[in-house]
C-alpha cells in the first residue's frame, strides 16, 4: 500500500537510497546535508531494513569507508556539505580514476547564498575538475528519484556519481509517494585487481584514458539527458536552459506569464549531453539559469549567444531567488516587469542560548588573557566573537594551526601577545589532532580551549566520537579526549567547568604561565549543552539569581559584555532586567556582575 508523506528533501534522498537498495550511508554533520543521514537511521528502523548508518569522524574518512563498499560490489553513499567536499577532495579525485563495483552516490549539498558556510561555492565544479558525473535535482520529489537514477548510471559505467542539492531543495518539503520498500541485500564480492585498485602511476594513466571514454558514453546516456519542460520546442528565437531548483522556479514563471519560448531542464550538468549542445546551436540566443557558477555556461561552443554568468547577464553571486528568475526571464523575453518591494525588516543577530557553557568559557578566555589573539573555528563558538573573544575563523581545524602561525608571527617582537585558541570537541576529532602535534613538535606556546559540550550541536546533536554512541542509538565505544592530547605529547591537559567562572580563570591563568615555557597547554571546558540535557538533569543544575536593585545602577556590563538573551536593560536604562523565561538557570552571571547585583538564591524546582 502506497502512503502520502511530507517530506524533506533531505528526508526523500534518505528514502531514494533506501529504495534503491544502498546498503551502506555513511556522513559527517554539516548544514543543509545534516538531515540526510539521520533520516535514513529513521526509516531503516521504521521500515526495519538492516543496513548500516554512520556518522565519521570527518568528510574524508566518510568518503573512503562508503567508497570501500561499493569496491565490493555493494551500492553505498557518502553525505556530506559542499564544504566538506574539500576535505574529501583526496579521495575523491582518485576514485573516480579507480572506479566502482556496485553504485556509490556522493551527495554534495551547497549552499548558495550562502546561509551556513564558509563559501557558497559550487560542488559542480568539483565534479567537473575530478571529470565526475554530477546530477543536480530541482525539489525534494526529484532528489528523491535521483537516488535510483544515480545508482543506474554509477553501475552502468563504473564510476561514483555526485547528486548535488541546495539549500532550497534540501529543506524545502514536498508530498511524497511512499510505497513499500523490497529491500534485496547484495552480498560483498572483492574481486582482487591490483593494477585497477592499487594502481601505480604507469597503470593510472590507462585509468585516465578509461575515464575519458566513460564520460563520453556518459555524455550520451538518455536517461539522463536534458528534457523539455515548458514552451514550444519549434521556435528558433530564444531558449531557456535550467538546472537545479532554478529549474522548478523558471517553469512555474514561463508557465505564469503565458510565454511559448521553451525551457530546457538539465539534470546532469555534467557532463553536459553533445546531442544538447548540437541542438541547442538552432537557437539565436539562449539564458542560462544556475547555482552558483556558470558550470553549464561553459560547456557550450558558442558562447557569443548565450546570456549567463560567464557573459554578467546574471548574478554570480548569491541564490537565484523567484523574483530574481522572473526579473531575468522577462527581460530575456522583452517583457515589463516590476519587482517587488519586500519590507526592510531589521534582523537580530545570531547568539549563543542563554545558558550556553561556551558563553562562560569565552568570558574566562577574556578575564584570563585580556590583550590575547583568539583564534577559533567553525561551529556554535563561532558565535564567541560577539564576546570578541573570537578574532579568525577560517576552516575546520584551523584555530590550531593559526594559532601556531601567529606565535611564530610574534616570535621577534619584544611585546608577544598570549594566543588562545578554541575548538569544538566533535571539531577537535574531525580535523584539530594533526595540528595539535605540530604544535607538540614545535613547542609552540598558545593555550587550546576544546568546548567539549558532549555533542555536534550545531548541525542537530550528532554523536562524537567520544558520545559512547553510533548514528542508530547503539552503544559503541567511547574516545577519551584526554588521552588523546596526552598521546599528542602535550605536557598541560585539565579539565574544568566553565560555569564555575572563577575557578575556571585559573585554570586558563595556569595554562597560560605553563605554555610559556613549555609548549601548549590543553584546557578542557567540559559541560552538556543545554539543548541536549534532559529535565531531571537540567532541574538538578538550576541556579535562580535575581536582580538586586538597590545595587543595580543600570552600567549595562553584563548585557554588553555576557550577552546573554535573558538579561536586558530596562527601558529607562536604569537597571537590568532577568527574564526568566529565557533564564536556563547557569547561574554564571552572578560571577559576571563587578557590583554583585545579580545575587544567586537557594536552588528552586522548575
Amino acid at each position: 500500500m502506497t502512503e502520502q508523506r511530507l517530506m524533506l528533501g533531505n528526508e526523500a534522498l534518505a528514502y531514494g537510497l533506501l529504495k534503491s537498495g544502498c546498503q551502506m550511508a555513511i556522513a559527517y554533520p554539516g548544514t543543509p546535508s545534516s538531515e540526510i543521514l539521520s533520516s535514513f537511521v529513521s526509516l531503516k528502523k521504521e521500515m526495519d531494513i538492516p543496513v548500516h548508518a554512520q556518522w565519521a569522524v570527518n568528510e574524508k574518512v566518510a568518503f573512503e569507508t562508503a567508497y570501500a563498499g561499493a569496491q565490493a560490489g555493494l551500492r553505498t553513499a557518502v553525505a556530506m556539505k559542499q564544504v566538506g567536499l574539500n576535505v574529501a577532495a583526496d579521495p575523491l579525485m582518485s576514485a573516480v580514476y579507480l572506479g566502482v563495483k556496485g553504485g556509490f552516490i556522493v551527495i554534495s549539498a551547497d549552499d548558495p547564498g550562502p546561509h551556513s558556510s564558509q563559501t557558497e561555492q559550487d560542488s559542480r565544479l568539483m565534479a567537473l575538475m575530478a571529470k565526475m558525473p554530477v546530477l543536480d535535482p530541482d525539489s525534494p520529489v526529484q532528489a528523491g528519484e535521483m537516488a535510483g537514477l544515480a545508482y543506474e548510471l554509477s553501475e552502468t559505467f563504473e564510476i561514483p556519481v555526485m547528486v548535488r542539492p541546495t539549500t532550497r531543495v534540501c529543506h524545502s518539503r514536498q508530498s511524497l509517494d511512499l510505497p513499500g520498500i523490497r529491500f534485496e541485500p547484495r552480498e560483498a564480492a572483492f574481486e582482487k585487481n591490483p593494477a585497477r585498485w592499487a594502481a601505480t602511476p604507469k597503470f593510472r594513466l590507462k585509468l585516465h584514458k578509461d575515464l575519458e571514454e566513460k564520460l563520453a558514453g556518459i555524455a550520451e546516456y538518455e536517461p539522463t539527458a536534458p528534457v523539455l519542460v515548458a514552451g514550444d520546442p519549434a521556435r528558433s528565437g530564444k531558449a531557456i536552459v535550467v538546472s537545479g531548483v532554478a529549474a522548478a522556479n523558471a517553469r512555474d514563471v514561463v508557465k505564469d506569464m503565458g510565454l511559448d519560448i521553451p525551457v530546457f531542464q538539465v539534470i546532469q550538468p555534467y557532463p553536459l549531453h553533445t546531442k544538447f549542445i548540437e541542438k541547442m546551436e538552432a537557437y539565436k540566443q539562449i539564458l542560462i539559469l544556475e547555482e552558483t557558477t556558470g558550470v553549464l555556461e561553459m560547456q557550450f561552443r558558442d558562447r557569443s549567444r548565450v546570456q549567463g554568468k560567464e557573459s554578467g547577464y546574471v548574478s554570480r553571486t548569491g541564490e537565484l531567488l523567484p523574483e530574481d528568475i522572473e526579473d531575468l526571464i522577462s527581460r530575456f523575453s522583452g517583457k515589463e516587469y516590476t519587482r517587488p518591494q519586500l519590507p526592510d525588516i531589521p534582523g537580530r543577530r545570531p547568539t549563543l542560548c542563554a545558558g550556553c557553557p561556551h558563553r562562560a568559557s569565552f568570558f574566562a578566555i577574556k578575564k584570563a588573557a585580556p590583550k590575547g589573539i583568539y583564534t577559533s573555528d567553525i561551529g556554535c563558538y563561532t558565535l564567541g566573537m560577539n564576546l570578541g573573544a573570537v578574532d579568525t575563523v577560517l576552516c575546520m581545524g584551523a584555530g590550531i594551526s593559526q594559532a601556531a602561525g601567529f606565535t611564530l608571527a610574534y616570535a621577534n617582537n619584544k611585546k608577544k601577545p598570549p594566543v588562545v585558541s578554541t575548538i569544538g570537541d566533535s571539531t577537535f576529532f574531525h580535523s584539530g589532532i594533526p595540528a595539535l602535534v605540530e604544535t607538540v613538535v614545535r613547542k609552540i606556546p598558545f593555550v587550546l580551549v576544546i568546548l567539549d559540550n558532549r555533542t555536534t550541536a550545531m548541525t542537530g546533536h550528532q554523536p562524537t566520537p567520544a558520545s559512547g554512541f553510533d548514528a542508530s542509538g547503539e552503544p559503541g565505544a567511547s574516545v577519551s579526549i584526554e588521552k588523546i592530547v596526552e598521546g599528542c605529547g602535550v605536557g598541560f591537559c585539565k579539565e574544568g567547568n566553565p560555569n564555575d567562572l572563577p575557578r575556571f580563570i585559573s585554570l586558563l591563568k595556569e595554562a597560560l604561565a605553563f605554555c610559556k615555557e613549555k609548549g601548549p597547554a590543553v584546557v578542557i571546558s567540559r559541560y552538556p549543552c543545554l539543548l541536549n540535557m534532559d529535565r531531571a538533569a537540567l532541574k538538578e543544575t538550576y541556579t535562580k539569581v535575581r536582580v538586586d536593585p538597590d545595587s543595580c545602577d543600570g552600567c549595562g556590563y553584563c548585557v554588553n559584555h555576557f550577552e546573554c538573551p535573558a538579561l536586558s536593560l530596562d527601558p529607562e536604562g536604569e537597571r537590568v532586567i532577568l527574564d526568566p523565561g529565557l533564564c536556563s538557570g547557569c547561574g554564571v552571571c552572578s560571577f559576571v556582575c563587578p557590583k554583585g547585583s545579580l545575587v544567586r538564591e537557594e536552588q528552586e524546582d522548575v
